[in-house]
């Protein structure tokens, strides 16, 4: 995968088109990514004992990891990256701006 969580990655299309965030999770069986602040529903909560209200949460849901790019600072936008074999470790270096990530 070329995302890892933690990462800072800007969305590509969809209604969250730009938006930059967080990886949260990634969903690796699904090749989906949860981003902070992106892609964001209105969840209805079924009343429980523990909240005897109900009521609804705003929470993330997932995207497809293709729609999003791994944000560089040099650059100023999302990078495609490779992966070069450096000292005997991989690491991710972006295609455009030579930025390397881990």
């Amino acid at each position: 995968m070329h995302i890892k969580e933690g990462d800072e990655v800007q969305v590509l299309s969809g209604n969250d088109k730009g938006k930059r965030g967080k990886v949260l999770r990634i969903l690796a069986k699904s090749n989906k990514v949860l981003v902070e602040g992106v892609n964001k529903r209105v969840k209805h909560l079924q009343k429980t004992q523990a909240n005897p209200e109900g009521g609804t949460v705003e929470k993330e849901f997932p995207i497809a990891i293709s729609k999003v790019l791994l944000w560089s600072e040099k650059a100023g936008k999302g990078v495609r990256t490779k992966t070069v074999v450096e000292g005997g470790k991989k690491i991710r270096v972006g295609i455009p701006c030579g930025t390397k990530f881990n």
